[in-house]
């Protein structure tokens, strides 16, 4: 098989954020890897896109703590349908700031209200504080959307990177306890306990995720010893049978990319529906650089049709 060739802007990106020679996340604490993902995260997204609602909210987390929120809707109807957007950043990075031109652009193409989750971070809040967080708001959203004027009985789940495998686990768990989805939406997921697969090797420096940074995001999160549990690595979920339909969204010259094609195999070789988009020549993050990647806005217009024909009533 040919080896993944950048596309042309995917590459020039690449070589500018090497001669800015900004530090890797590894090399840097937490705080300080948080506040460089801040000061960057937005710089290669379209502008904030103007809404109908955006508002700030607090949502329960299993222990009673209030976890901060923000929905993005463009109708001030009520009954929209609602996805609950859980963002990337290796469990230790990230933030509704971070995360917030996607929002915008997810709720403005699907025509559903967004609610992003702000999750709380590792080391502070280890495994497997943010999947209880995820599954706390997700359930929330179930009983109580209404009160938000949104409906609950029409309810997807979504993230990208570590987000999607909280989006992946928060959908084994709506299953498992009978709450129904519409979608689960899994934006270069992870999926594996060990980051062993053939693309980690291939990928590992060079295409904007790199290796010693997911074991350090993994250090943050997560004991070595805890890394097979499933609500960590869904693909090893003992079953997945029964789990919600799903949009897979991958990046060709991802680190991640063998694992988020493995996981789709395996929900269809349990019976799931499967819509899946390889986004060619492009690396981990290309959904958040539409201001230079065409890529990025294709996967965004693919994500909000897909939204809307799984949340149609």
């Amino acid at each position: 098989m040919p080896e993944p060739t950048l596309t042309r802007r995917m590459a020039a990106l690449l070589e500018n954020i090497r001669r800015a020679q900004r530090p890797p996340f590894h090399t840097m604490s937490p705080d300080e890897a948080r506040r460089s993902y801040d000061a960057a995260a937005e710089i290669l997204e379209p502008p904030r896109a103007p809404l109908a609602r955006v508002e700030e909210l607090a949502l329960p987390a299993a222990d009673g703590t209030p976890l901060p929120a923000r929905l993005y809707a463009d109708s001030s109807a009520a009954g929209l349908p609602v996805l609950l957007y859980l963002h990337g950043g290796g469990f230790t990075i990230g933030s509704l700031e971070t995360h917030d031109s996607l929002c915008r652009q997810l709720a403005l193409r699907s025509g559903a209200a967004v609610v992003a989750l702000d999750y709380r971070l590792a080391p502070a809040h280890r495994f497997p504080t943010a999947v209880d967080d995820a599954w706390a708001a997700m359930r929330w959203l179930a009983a109580h959307g209404a009160a938000l004027g949104l409906d609950g009985a029409r309810l997807a789940v979504g993230g990208d990177s570590a987000g999607g495998t909280l989006a992946a686990a928060s959908a084994i768990h709506a299953r498992d306890i009978g709450l129904p989805l519409r979608l689960q939406l899994l934006i270069t997921p992870g999926t594996t306990a060990l980051a062993d697969t053939p693309s980690h090797a291939r990928f590992a420096h060079g295409y904007l995720l790199e290796a010693e940074s997911i074991a350090w995001f993994f250090d943050q999160y997560i004991d070595r010893a805890q890394r097979h549990d499933w609500r960590f690595a869904p693909i090893e979920a003992e079953s997945l049978d029964g789990v919600a339909p799903a949009c897979v969204v991958l990046a060709e010259c991802d680190p991640l990319v063998d694992e988020g094609l493995a996981y789709a195999d395996r929900l269809r070789a349990a019976g799931v529906a499967v819509e899946l988009e390889l986004a060619r020549g492009v690396t981990h993050d290309f959904i958040k650089l539409g201001r230079v990647l065409p890529e990025a806005g294709t996967a965004q217009a693919l994500i909000g049709a897909a939204l809307r024909s799984a949340l149609e009533p």
